[in-house]
């Protein structure tokens, strides 16, 4: 009995076939803890993911151009706090969490503030998750957190001076087609719809019987298009302001006239533009001007008067560009005349581009639309006088003096030939959008 015993003692001492199930329940404990952590790390992962994405959310779409901070901001002349971005943030951070579940929110922070022309959005966000499994390990919770920047350059406010060429050149018809009508339908060949208060029967009101456009009938209605173009444009009621300026109501009192002061009214302006006209003159010769009806020596000095020293953009600094519209032909005395007529007082030649200079200087950029000054070969005083200089070396525009002056006058990129006339809206649309473009750029 004692020797069977000892024999089930030793039997059980040495037997080793249960040691492997001791061992995996030993090993099971580390196991199911790490995959315990790892179901709790990915389910805060996945929570705070979410609350990131609500704080991306918020932060950008707190700033939007359609926000209320943005619109805001406009109207502010100082730096500092939104208080309607920080209600905005909060609101569209909660819309994007609002079925999220299993965490508790500690706290969101959003700040909306603008700085110069910059808006920024930052929304932090902080948050617990409650652990399942790493409570064995005394980790009841985990914490969540996440912040979120987005910034948004604001547009800038910018006032336009357009100084409008409506000298007589500008009656000339806009089209070869205009131009060829006009000729057969004058005595003398002529082009030109000239405004004569002194001949009833004049070339203007034969344009209008003959239902020819001129190029100042084709610069009045640009010039109301580019109205529309600039209040479908503008974030704010008041980004963009308007000045329009001519040559003059007639040769009698010819010198710069403003049909419009600067102002935000954008309709008011485009009601002012449709009274763009030719200026009228008074026979051969005329007695107030001799003819010399296109002044560009006086006007540039006038109108770089009218424009203040540009500013940063600001709604209380406006950036400053003025918008000129002209064939470039100067018709005036000699004095500052780059080609005056041999044997008389009297000069006709392309546009002093030095006189652009000044305001350049001061920083208020340039647009230049050249209307294209349409060869005459039916009229002697163009031929005579004009076509000279209106040819290139290797033939007529682009390369003719007159062109290139224009083009030294503008500020660089602002630039525009139009040729034939009907081109003038969708040149004066196309400068108006790249000087907003230009101005965000390098604003």
């Amino acid at each position: 009995m004692r020797a069977a015993l000892s024999t089930i003692i030793r039997r059980f001492v040495h037997d080793r076939r249960g040691n492997i199930a001791v061992i995996f329940a030993l090993g099971c404990v580390p196991l199911i803890t790490a995959v315990g952590c790892a179901v709790d790390y990915s389910r805060a992962t996945q929570t705070r993911a979410k609350l990131q994405a609500a704080a991306d959310a918020a932060s950008v779409g707190s700033i939007a151009k359609a926000s209320p901070a943005f619109k805001a901001a406009g109207t502010m002349t100082s730096d500092g706090s939104i208080s309607v971005g920080v209600t905005d943030a909060n609101n569209i951070f909660n819309a994007n969490r609002a079925n999220l579940t299993g965490y508790t929110l500690n706290s969101v922070t959003p700040t909306v503030v603008k700085t110069g022309s910059t808006v920024t959005s930052t929304v932090a966000f902080n948050a617990t998750i409650n652990t399942m499994f790493l409570g064995l390990i005394g980790k009841t919770a985990l914490a969540l957190t996440g912040t979120s920047k987005a910034t948004a350059s604001m547009p800038l406010y910018i006032d336009f001076y357009l100084l409008l060429d409506n000298s007589p050149s500008m009656g000339v018809a806009a089209t070869p087609d205009d131009v060829t009508k006009m000729v057969n339908n004058t005595s003398d060949k002529c082009a030109f719809a000239c405004h004569d208060y002194n001949d009833s029967k004049n070339y203007y009101n034969l344009a209008k019987t003959l239902g020819v456009t001129t190029r100042i009938d084709v610069l009045r209605s640009a010039t109301q298009s580019l109205m529309d173009t600039a209040a479908a444009t503008q974030t704010y009621s008041n980004q963009f302001r308007m000045a329009i300026y001519d040559f003059g109501a007639s040769s009698k009192t010819i010198g710069l006239r403003a049909l419009f002061s600067l102002s935000s009214s954008l309709s008011s302006a485009k009601t002012a533009a449709g009274n763009i006209d030719l200026m009228g003159v008074y026979g051969n010769n005329d007695i107030y001007t001799k003819d010399q009806d296109t002044q560009f020596s006086t006007l540039f000095p006038a109108i770089s008067n009218e424009i203040p020293n540009p500013g940063s953009g600001t709604s209380n600094s406006p950036l400053k560009y003025l918008f000129f519209v002209s064939d470039g032909v100067a018709d005036e005395s000699n004095a500052g005349c780059l080609k005056p007529l041999s044997g008389s007082s009297r000069c006709q030649s392309p546009l002093n581009a030095s006189l652009c200079k000044a305001m350049k200087d001061r920083g208020v950029k340039i647009a230049v639309l050249y209307t294209t000054y349409l060869k005459l070969p039916t009229n002697k005083w163009y031929m005579d006088w004009i076509d000279p200089f209106n040819q290139g070396p290797f033939g007529p525009s682009p390369n003719s003096q007159v062109a290139q002056n224009m083009q030294s006058c503008a500020s660089p990129g602002f630039y525009f030939e139009v040729s034939p006339t009907q081109g003038i809206a969708d040149a004066m649309n196309a400068l108006f959008k790249k000087a907003v473009a230009d101005a965000r750029i390098s604003g």
